[in-house]
């Protein structure tokens, strides 16, 4: 074991969290390793002794019995069947390509399924009377007459390439790792004879119907989840879940906002002016009638309460807004325009009027 102080080799105090301890390990770990210096044999030698001094540092009962004595009793340098490699797997898996380090047989039992999407497109009417639709989806599905196996009859042999272990082990460095097996797939075991109807997959593809209910009130990009309608798990394991994505189609008078609508009603000004009633068609289908009172201005907004959608957490309907937009008129006859010029003529009358009144209280008549 070697003399020098651990908590110097990885740079911490000797009041170090496991957290830090842990971080410094890694820090130096990815420093020193040898693929990223080759032929750096200080280097290799640092990381060594980096990972001699975190097996030690990041066992608590070890680091207790190292602070107390300066040694670990029983130690002949790293324990190579410690956690430490969980550590090696996590830092160095996807950095330098490794599969499993002395660990690859993990991957040999159940493994959850792939999750599938399907994206459905819903109408604005669905939004509010809710929907249950049929969906078809092709997925994995196991290949009844192998069970799933991949051999015909089910037959296996040994794999020859890593004699069943399940993993390959080669020389990285100064150390060895190994990789999950290629042609056994970490099982160990491969098909004496291909089975003729998934050709040694063990899956076969398939198109499943299934039913879903979209809910009241849905919104927008929403993602529903229906548990175990995914793809099936290797070796047992269980299928992963199915996601719906909803989408909404834009609806040509109703634009949403949460669970409130708005739409937009078209007036002339006479019936601004002099006040009318507008009857609107709802969401629902039902003819509802909208007072407009005299002297409505452009853009005025009306509430309707509870005639907007459906809450999707099961509160009240949201509201209907309708906003006023005024028209004028394209083109007018001579007998219109002979009117609007004597309206015009008033509103000028009016407007000397207000103009005279104010000059006479200014000038203090």
């Amino acid at each position: 074991m070697s003399t020098e102080n651990y908590y110097e080799i990885l740079g911490v105090s000797r009041d170090a969290t496991q957290e830090e301890i842990k971080a410094a390990y890694r820090k130096a770990a990815l420093k020193y390793h040898p693929d990223r210096n080759p032929g750096n044999k200080e280097a290799e030698e640092m990381f060594k002794k980096a990972s001699e001094a975190y097996s030690v540092l990041g066992d608590p009962q070890k680091k207790a019995q190292y602070d107390a004595y300066g040694k670990v009793g029983n130690y002949g340098g790293i324990n190579w069947d410690s956690d430490i490699f969980d550590d090696f797997s996590d830092l160095f898996g996807s950095f330098f390509g490794f599969g499993d380090i002395f660990g690859g047989s993990r991957r040999r039992g159940p493994q959850k399924g792939s999750d599938l999407r399907y994206d459905i497109e819903i109408t604005l009417e669905d939004v509010y009377k809710g929907l249950e639709k049929e969906i078809e989806i092709p997925l994995e599905e196991i290949c009844e007459d192998c069970s799933g196996s991949g051999a015909r009859e089910g037959k296996k042999i040994r794999c020859p390439a890593c004699e069943g272990r399940g993993n390959i082990f080669y020389q990285q460095g100064f150390f060895s790792v190994s990789r999950t097996c290629p042609q056994c797939a970490g099982e160990g075991y491969i098909a004496k004879e291909k089975c003729s109807s998934c050709k040694g997959t063990g899956k076969i593809h398939r198109t499943k119907t299934i039913k879903v209910k979209i809910p009241l009130g849905v919104e927008n990009g929403t993602m529903l989840k229906v548990s175990g309608q995914g793809e099936m798990g290797l070796r047992g394991g269980r299928r992963g879940d199915l996601y719906i994505a909803v989408f909404v189609k834009e609806h040509p008078i109703f634009k949403r906002k949460g669970s409130d609508l708005l739409c937009k009603i078209n007036i002339s000004l006479p019936e601004a002016v002099l006040g009318t009633e507008y009857e609107i068609t709802t969401l629902e289908g039902k003819k509802k009638k909208v007072k407009i009172p005299e002297n409505t201005q452009n853009g005025k907004i009306f509430r309707i309460e509870g005639m907007g959608l459906p809450s999707i957490n099961g509160r009240r309907n949201g509201d209907l807004f309708v906003e006023v937009n005024l028209l004028t008129p394209h083109k007018i006859s001579k007998e219109e325009k002979e009117l609007w010029q004597k309206l015009y003529e008033l509103e000028m009358k009016k407007s000397e009027k207000k103009e005279s009144f104010f000059k006479r209280i200014f000038k203090g008549e």
